[in-house]
């Protein structure tokens, strides 16, 4: 590893601190979804650092019609020669909202026993920064470098990525050769699952509770068919990954909501739903299987009318042998930089790198966090990153640029 590169890391680090602090004290909690601000603030500390910054706002009516309000995506581009390869390092700034029981303020960006705590210090603001300065150390150590790196920061990871990576992707705005996105520190990730999230709503007849033979209860069929649900769990636990990190496919329902009053016959019920899906899965034919599920379960009810809207399909990752020597200059730099060795392994969480291996380019994800989600707090209370891991990690992916971009 370069001299030059660690000498010019530590000696901003404190910079790379207050940055992200920066980038945590402005919300973006998604829902609602009014990023642009926070990619106003970002482009503006980014050309404090000397970085020229492409704001590509995606037109209201698309956001609209995702459900949400406002999202800027943001392009820095920094070229060595013009030969070599296009590296793009892409995090995402939305974040679900904080929710309750925090014993630090979740825009605050408070300092606390090596911590760094607020929503969206771990995932993935955190690596807003990583990359940034990770970029910023190359740019500075006169090192002989050739190709270009690119920062994809983008704000729409929480709803499916369609209007962030996908829609950069979509208008020809990007195409780089490699990929590095937002994760942790001691593994190198190079395939996760699919998601399926649909919105079942099943219509009764709302009637009087003193007459209830007048109705027919919607919450009744609802109870036939979520037993029918988590019963499938037990087939889905069968069909084991053979991706390590990757066990099988799960189906949970995060959301129900039905009936008007307690002495109503409840005449609808609206379900949301959340299938996994493993990478040697076909969405289409999960998406298809859980349909029939659902059809033959409701039709055993009589009197109750059926609707199923997909809300999101987000296909796996799935590895591509190109990835090899970004994966392998991962690897050989975390093992230096923490110590130990940083396998290769897969996630059953869904991120936004889908849509860039789906376009053939060859991805990894890796960043600055611990050894699992659950440490970090990432969607719960007190959601914190460990700056030790912030330095380190931005050691990692500079050094790992260097191998790839050597002139």
């Amino acid at each position: 590893m370069s001299e030059r590169l660690d000498s010019w890391l530590a000696d901003h680090f404190d910079d790379e601190v207050r940055f992200l602090q920066a980038l945590v004290r402005v919300p973006t909690d998604t829902p609602p979804g009014n990023n642009a601000p926070h990619a106003y603030r970002t482009a503006e500390l980014l050309a404090e650092l000397g970085l020229t910054v492409e704001k590509h706002t995606v037109p209201a009516a698309e956001v609209h019609a995702a459900g949400l309000q406002s999202i800027t995506n943001l392009i820095v581009r920094h070229r060595f020669s013009d030969d070599g390869p296009t590296i793009a390092l892409n995090a995402h700034g939305d974040v679900v909202p904080p929710g309750e029981g925090w014993t630090h303020d979740p825009y605050g960006a408070e300092i606390a026993d090596g911590r760094l705590y607020g929503r969206a210090a771990a995932v993935s603001k955190s690596d807003f920064a990583t990359y940034t300065f990770a970029l910023l150390a190359l740019k500075n150590s006169g090192l002989p470098l050739k190709g270009a790196v690119e920062l994809h920061f983008t704000y729409d990871e929480e709803f499916g990525g369609e209007l962030g990576p996908g829609w950069l992707l979509a208008h020809g705005l990007t195409k780089p050769d490699y990929l590095i996105a937002a994760g942790f520190s001691y593994q190198v990730v190079t395939a996760h699952n699919g998601c399926l999230q649909m919105e079942v709503t099943l219509h009764g007849l709302a009637s009087h509770a003193a007459y209830p033979e007048t109705g027919v209860d919607a919450l009744q069929a609802a109870n036939r068919l979520l037993t029918a649900l988590y019963a499938h769990n037990e087939v889905l636990k069968a069909r084991r990954s053979g991706v390590p990190g990757i066990t099988h496919p799960y189906l949970n329902v995060g959301r129900i909501d039905g009936g008007s009053n307690t002495n109503v016959v409840p005449g609808k019920v609206v379900i949301k739903l959340d299938r996994r899906m493993i990478p040697e899965e076909d969405p289409a034919a999960v998406e298809a299987e859980v349909r029939d599920l659902i059809e033959r379960t409701v039709a055993a009810c009589p009197g109750i009318r059926l609707e199923i809207k997909r809300l999101l399909l987000a296909r796996s990752m799935q590895p591509l042998p190109e990835a090899a020597p970004l994966v392998a200059a991962l690897q050989r730099h975390a093992r230096e930089v923490f110590g130990e060795p940083v396998p290769t392994s897969g996630t059953p969480l869904y991120t936004d790198v889908r849509l860039y291996t789906a376009r053939g380019i060859p991805a990894a994800i890796y960043g600055a966090g611990p050894r699992t989600v659950l440490e970090s707090n990432a969607k719960r209370a007190d959601e914190h990153l460990v700056l030790d891991d912030l330095k380190r990690a931005t050691r990692v992916v500079a050094a790992a640029l260097v191998d790839l971009l050597q002139a």
